[in-house]
């Protein structure tokens, strides 16, 4: 099975609104030390904001300028939503394959990947597949699809936003 590729995935003015507030210096980012696994060696790290959690709900004053894309993926159920950042390397740094939901379960969980912003970062799959960061550009596939994301060389920051739901 092959991820789906939507470009222009919202209306431009809602895509900048929503870019807008996640890059503008007040929004807040938390430190994640590791990006994929708890137990990784090295240096890596990311910055995270979660939107949404099932255990607690909306986790995030700014889970409500999310509407526009909740409204074109209409999620059944939400498990995550949560943006991540991760800052511009030397080279390009790939992380593991991972799926975003820990057990599965028997539910038809989705994954999709917002992107916030253009740079040469790219989500690869299990399969092969390789998807570029582009902004306003969503992927939908199946949560068991294994997918690994990348930083970035070209810009200062690369930026998407998980969205893990029912359907």
């Amino acid at each position: 099975m092959k991820p789906v590729v939507i470009d222009n995935f919202l209306e431009i003015q809602s895509f900048q609104n929503l870019q807008n507030i996640m890059f503008e210096e007040n929004f807040c980012w938390s430190y994640n030390e590791g990006i994929d696994y708890s137990d990784e060696e090295g240096d890596k790290f990311q910055f995270t904001h979660t939107f949404y959690n099932a255990r607690i709900g909306p986790s995030s004053q700014h889970y409500g300028k999310l509407s526009n894309v909740l409204n074109e993926i209409k999620p059944k159920e939400i498990y995550r939503i949560k943006a991540n950042l991760l800052t511009k390397t030397s080279e390009i740094e790939v992380n593991s394959f991972h799926n975003d939901i820990d057990d599965l379960g028997i539910l038809p969980w989705t994954t999709s990947i917002f992107y916030m912003n253009t740079n040469n970062g790219y989500t690869e799959f299990q399969n092969g597949a390789i998807v570029e960061s582009k902004e306003n550009r969503m992927v939908v596939f199946p949560a068991e699809m294994k997918h690994r994301g990348t930083s970035c060389t070209d810009k200062k920051i690369r930026v998407v936003i998980n969205f893990n739901y029912l359907t």
